[in-house]
C-alpha cells in the first residue's frame, strides 16, 4: 500500500461514529486525512412481497435537509448483522421475513470512512403488530410498497437519491435477475 499512518489524533467520538485526523504520507506526499469509523457495521433490508414489491421509508434526513426515500436501514448496536436487519425491518415497517438472505456487503463514503455495511434480501413477508412509536422515534413518515420495475425509474429519475439504497437495490436486482 502506497499509504503510510505517521501518527493519529481523536478528534470526536459518540456512540455511533469516531472521527480522527491523521499524519499520513500517500501518493501526493505528506498530509492530513480525516477518517470517521461507525462504531458499529450497518444493515440495508431490501424487502420485496410476493407483488414483486419494494418496502420503502421516507424521512427527513438532518445532514442535508432533504426528505429522503430509503429501504429500511440502521446500526447493528453490537448485534448480528442478520439479527440487526430482522429488528430495522421490524421497527421501521412492522415487517417480518421468513428468509433472510445476505446478498452484499459494501463500505459507506469509503474516501473519508471506515463504515462496513451488510446488504439483506428479505422474502416471505408478514406484519406483525407495530409500535407505531418506533417509527416516529427513527423519523419515518411514511411507508410504501412500490413495484420494482418502479423503484428502479425512482432511481434513475432521481426520487431515490440515498447512495446506499441505491446500491442495496443493485446488489437485489443483481441477485434477482434484474440486470444482466
Amino acid at each position: 500500500m502506497s499509504w503510510r499512518t505517521e501518527s493519529s489524533r481523536s478528534i470526536y467520538e459518540n456512540r455511533w461514529i469516531a472521527v480522527r485526523e491523521d499524519s499520513v504520507s500517500g501518493p501526493a506526499g505528506a498530509g492530513i486525512y480525516g477518517v470517521v469509523r461507525m462504531q458499529h457495521p450497518a444493515v440495508f433490508v431490501v424487502a420485496v412481497d410476493a407483488h414483486d414489491r419494494v418496502c420503502l421509508v421516507a424521512l427527513e434526513r438532518y445532514p442535508t435537509g432533504n426528505r429522503s426515500i430509503e429501504v429500511p436501514a440502521g446500526g447493528t448496536d453490537g448485534e448480528s448483522p442478520r439479527d440487526a436487519a430482522e429488528r430495522e425491518l421490524r421497527e421501521e415497517t412492522g415487517l417480518q421475513a421468513s428468509e433472510f438472505t445476505e446478498i452484499g456487503f459494501m463500505y459507506a463514503l469509503n474516501g473519508i470512512a471506515d463504515a462496513p455495511e451488510h446488504v439483506f434480501l428479505a422474502t416471505g413477508l408478514t406484519p406483525i403488530p407495530a409500535d407505531a412509536t418506533e417509527r416516529r422515534e427513527e423519523g419515518i413518515d411514511e411507508v410504501s410498497w412500490v413495484p420494482f420495475p418502479e423503484v428502479l425509474r425512482m432511481i434513475r429519475d432521481g426520487a431515490i437519491s440515498d447512495g446506499e439504497t441505491i446500491a442495496a437495490l443493485m446488489f437485489a436486482a443483481i441477485h434477482l435477475g434484474r440486470v444482466n
